[in-house]
C-alpha cells in the first residue's frame, strides 16, 4: 500500500530549522551574557584587590615616610653632635698650642736674636723682636718655614735698623724687625706628621718627630736693659 503525504511537510521542516536557530541563539545570548558576567565580577575582584593592596601600600609609604623623617631628624643630632665633639676635641689640643708655640720659638730661634713682643690673634702670632743683622732675620724665617711643624707661612713686616747702647762708649747697630707666623692646629700637625711618616716609611725608618715639651729659654732671651729694649713677653 503506497502512502502519500499530503501535509506541507517543507513548511513544517522550516518551521522546525528556524525554531531551533532561534533556540540556538537564545542559548548563545545566554551563555554569551554568563561568561560576560563573569569576566565583569573576575576583573571587579580584581581591582578590588589591587585597590585594597594600593590602600596597604599607601598606609606603608606614609608610615615609611615618618620613619625617614625621624631619620634624618637622628642624622642631624649625630651630626651636630659629632660638630660638638669635634669641637671639645679642638679645644682640647688647642690647650697646648701656647707650648708648642714657646717650645718652637726657643727651637728655631737663632743666635742673635731677640724676641720683645708676641701677640697672637686666632691663628695668627705678631712677632717683634732685635737681631743682631738682617742675616739673623733671614734665618729665623727659614727656621720657621722649614723646620717647624706646628709654625707655618712666617712673613716679615717691617725690618728697621736701630741702634742699642750698650755703655757710654759701647753702641751697637742692630735691626728691629715684626713678623707674623701661623700657627698649625694640632689635628692639622698630627695629619701632617701621619702623612710625612707614612711617606718615608718605604724609603726608610720614620724621622722622629718633634718632642712636644714646656718652653724652655735657652734662646728666647731679653735684650740688654741698657738699650731701652723691653723684655721678651708672650701675649695671647
Amino acid at each position: 500500500m503506497i502512502l502519500i503525504n499530503l501535509l506541507p511537510h517543507r513548511e513544517a521542516a522550516r518551521k522546525r530549522r528556524r525554531e531551533m536557530f532561534y533556540a540556538a541563539l537564545g542559548a548563545s545570548a545566554f551563555a554569551g551574557a554568563v561568561i560576560a558576567g563573569g569576566i565583569y565580577l573576575w576583573f571587579a575582584a580584581q581591582i578590588a584587590g589591587q585597590q585594597d593592596r594600593n590602600l596597604v601600600l599607601s598606609t606603608e609609604i606614609k608610615r615609611l615616610e615618618s620613619q625617614i623623617k625621624d631619620i634624618a631628624t637622628l642624622q642631624e643630632e649625630i651630626a651636630a653632635l659629632r660638630a660638638r665633639q669635634q669641637a671639645v676635641e679642638d679645644l682640647q689640643a688647642d690647650r697646648n698650642m701656647p707650648v708648642h708655640l714657646l717650645n718652637e720659638l726657643a727651637r728655631q730661634l737663632p743666635d742673635g736674636v731677640y724676641v720683645t713682643t708676641m701677640k697672637q690673634t686666632n691663628d695668627t702670632v705678631a712677632i717683634g723682636g732685635v737681631a743682631q743683622s738682617n742675616e739673623r732675620v733671614s734665618e729665623l724665617l727659614r727656621n720657621l718655614s722649614n723646620s717647624s711643624p706646628w709654625l707655618t707661612r712666617p712673613e716679615l713686616v717691617e725690618i728697621v735698623a736701630g741702634n742699642v747702647v750698650l755703655s757710654p762708649r759701647d753702641t751697637r747697630r742692630v735691626s728691629n724687625f715684626r713678623m707674623t707666623v701661623k700657627l698649625v692646629r694640632a689635628s692639622e700637625a698630627q695629619k701632617a706628621a701621619s702623612a710625612a711618616a707614612a711617606a718615608s716609611a718605604t724609603a726608610g725608618p720614620a724621622p722622629l718627630l718633634p718632642p712636644v715639651a714646656a718652653a724652655t729659654s735657652a734662646k728666647v732671651a731679653v735684650a740688654p736693659s741698657p738699650a731701652g729694649v723691653p723684655a721678651s713677653a708672650a701675649k695671647k
